[in-house]
């Protein structure tokens, strides 16, 4: 299916008002960025260029979209629309490089009429993947080194779910439970069994014990002893008994997804040791999100299923990206109305550092602007050239450029409470 429709009907209307007055070929510059930060957030991640690059090459109008948007638009429009094709450049952010208020995470340079066309599909891309990498980023943070995986996918949309587990990958997860995001994307595939299957093997005539022994029994035959048993289906110290009576003190984990975790998992390790199975480890789920991961730290939990939090941003569903002219014909133009300013030029950010490499400025700046005094490094990349989208990196690279940049921050820009971006961004306005 095209990307040309997943648009709002008002791209196309310029474009046709454009297109009549000679307007549509006047060279532009359109800048993607967040005006702030979700409360209470320090910086945001990004996530979703390599999704928007993929739909820019889909990015055409066929028979099937032209005859959608016929009968509001005139015979020169279409005509320019069946032949269009993106062939202007696109610089920016690549995938997990940090962001902060009025970062240049995408700067899209073409005619007016190629340009405008992408506002709604660069927007909802990255409004909604940047946000649910910044929501995973902090959940990285807060888990301290334990691993993560993204559960999210019968919270959200079916196609927003894939998305969603491509970019919390990005942010540092070990893996998501949705398989089509593994096929899509490569993001490693997770998951053993929902309290179903335990209820499954139930038998008026046996005890509970005998119930949950056979379904516990019955995923060892067919997953290993590997496998993460879920213990929590009807009592927990029992639960945990029967899933070492039934797979040995060499099961791979025990899984508990409700009740008051910090005290459960501490009598589930005390139960578990003074079982034997010293190895065993405790995953834990249900209603996870960064401050609940916090709050876990000191208790012995190993790692964390985490669902509906991440899919929708954490309560930021999206980044509050948005997408402006910056440039016409090579002059620098501004929007000045209230609360809703713009830094006009086609502009380029680069980040300061201290000599121990932690940052403690971006700085946005004309494109090829004066280099910076001291470490610094010029974040922003080029993505397309003349149309053509230039090789990106792939997934294993933005989650080095997440750690790298977490790594950077102050450390007070890791805090979850409320406070300024990690870093301040200046403007250098153009000459």
């Amino acid at each position: 299916m095209t990307a040309a429709l997943l648009t709002d009907k008002y791209e196309l209307t310029m474009v046709a008002a454009a297109l009549r007055d000679g307007t549509a070929g006047r060279q532009t510059t359109f800048e993607l960025f967040a005006r702030r930060l979700p409360d209470g957030r320090r910086y945001g991640v990004v996530a979703g260029t390599g999704r928007f690059l993929e739909a820019l090459s889909n990015f055409v109008f066929d028979d099937e979209a032209l005859a959608s948007v016929a009968g509001f638009l005139d015979p020169a429009t279409l005509d320019y629309l069946g032949d269009f094709r993106f062939r202007g450049d696109i610089d920016g952010y690549a995938e997990g490089e940090l962001y902060f208020p009025g970062s240049p995470v995408l700067s899209i340079t073409g005619t007016f009429a190629e340009c405008v066309l992408l506002e709604t599909l660069a927007l909802s891309i990255l409004n909604h993947d940047c946000a649910v990498a910044s929501a995973a980023a902090r959940m990285v943070s807060a888990a301290d080194g334990r691993p993560l995986i993204e559960m999210g996918s019968r919270r959200t949309h079916e196609q927003a779910a894939v998305a969603a587990a491509r970019a919390a990958y990005i942010a540092g997860f070990a893996g998501s439970s949705n398989l089509a995001a593994q096929r899509r994307y490569g993001v490693p595939a997770l998951g053993t069994s929902a309290h179903a299957f335990t209820m499954l093997y139930t038998d008026p005539n046996l005890t509970i014990d005998a119930w949950e022994q056979a379904a516990f029994r019955a995923q060892v035959a067919a997953l290993g002893v590997t496998t993460t048993l879920l213990v929590d289906t009807y009592d927990v110290h029992n639960g945990v008994a029967n899933a070492i009576a039934a797979a040995g003190t060499e099961l791979g984990a025990v899984r508990i997804d409700s009740g008051d975790i910090g005290v459960l998992a501490r009598q589930v390790r005390h139960q578990l040791d003074d079982l034997g199975a010293h190895r065993t480890k405790i995953v834990v789920s249900g209603d996870m999100d960064e401050h609940a991961i916090a709050s876990l730290r000191a208790d012995p939990v190993d790692s964390f299923g985490v669902g509906t939090s991440v899919v929708t941003g954490s309560g930021a569903p999206t980044a509050g990206m948005v997408y402006k002219l910056v440039e016409v014909d090579h002059v620098p133009v501004e929007k000045r109305s209230s609360r809703k300013e713009s830094h006009g030029g086609r502009k380029a950010a680069t980040r300061l550092s201290r000599k121990s490499g932690t940052v403690i400025e971006e700085v946005v700046h004309p494109v090829g602007g004066p280099s910076a005094d001291g470490p610094s490094r010029l974040v922003t990349v080029p993505l397309v050239r003349n149309g053509e989208v230039l090789a990106a990196p792939g997934l294993d690279a933005a989650r080095e450029l997440v750690i790298r940049g977490l790594s950077s921050l102050p450390w007070e820009g890791l805090a979850l409470s409320r406070g300024e971006p990690a870093i301040p961004t200046r403007q250098v306005a153009p000459r």
